[in-house]
Parts: structure tokens; sequence; C-alpha cells
């Protein structure tokens, strides 16, 4: 009796574990899916980011596909910023730990736009390429 107690705690784990593995890979199918539309992509757990011609697409990943969708065209944004532990952060030397935002600050948003990510380094491969595609008046 006392062993089955032992090992219950265990199984309850290895379950708990089998479907969090299944989750994620149910959510990087639905991703695979959702990015196919787009010439850039990028997946995390935070994010989903897409980019097709001047627009940028992204929201959550989940089972079923990307939610909570919003798209800003380059045309737009004004600046790009990248923010690690809510700190400024040079894109060209981006620290390689923490939980790193990108920040895209437009005309007609009163609010920046911030898309995470749970690298830093991918967040400044992307704002450099961000910024080296914005549009200048």
């Amino acid at each position: 009796m006392s062993h089955a107690l032992f090992w219950l705690p265990l199984l309850a784990l290895f379950l708990w574990l089998t479907w969090a593995g299944w989750n994620e890979y149910q959510k990087l199918e639905a991703y695979k899916i959702w990015a196919a539309q787009f010439e850039r992509a990028k997946y995390d757990i935070y994010a989903v980011l897409g980019q097709k011609g001047r627009d940028l697409t992204w929201g959550l990943p989940t089972r079923k596909g990307a939610v909570n969708l919003e798209t800003v065209s380059l045309n737009d944004v004004q600046t790009v910023r990248l923010l690690v532990n809510e700190q400024p952060a040079a894109l060209a030397s981006a620290p390689s730990r923490g939980k790193a935002v990108l920040e895209l600050t437009c005309a007609d948003r009163a609010v920046p736009i911030r898309i995470p990510f749970t690298e830093p380094p991918l967040a400044a491969k992307w704002g450099q390429y961000l910024q080296a595609n914005l549009q200048v008046d």
C-alpha cells in the first residue's frame, strides 16, 4: 500500500508531462499551418508573429491556431525598441537572457504595440530587420 502511495504522485506527474507535451505539439502544428501564409514568421510560447509584405501580424498561439490577431503596416511604425526585463536594450548587443519585448510605436496608436519574445537575441534580430525596413519619409 505504501508503495502505491509513493508511485501515485509520479504517475500524476508523468500524465501531466504527457499532456503538456501533446498540448505544445498541437500548438506547433497549428502554427505551421498559420505561418505558411507569411514570408517570415516566428513562434514561441508567448506569441506568434508573421510578416507578409509590409504587414506584421501577431497573436497568441493555441492548439486551434493563432488567436487575438492584430495587424499593423510597417508604413505606420515610427520606431522599434527592444526591452529586456522592461529595460531598454540595444538591438545590436542584446543580452542572452531575460524576458524580451519588441515595442513598436505608431502615430495612430496611443499605446505602443508590445510583442513578447522568449529569447532576447531573436527579438533583437527581428528588431534589426524591422528597423531596416521602416519607411523613411
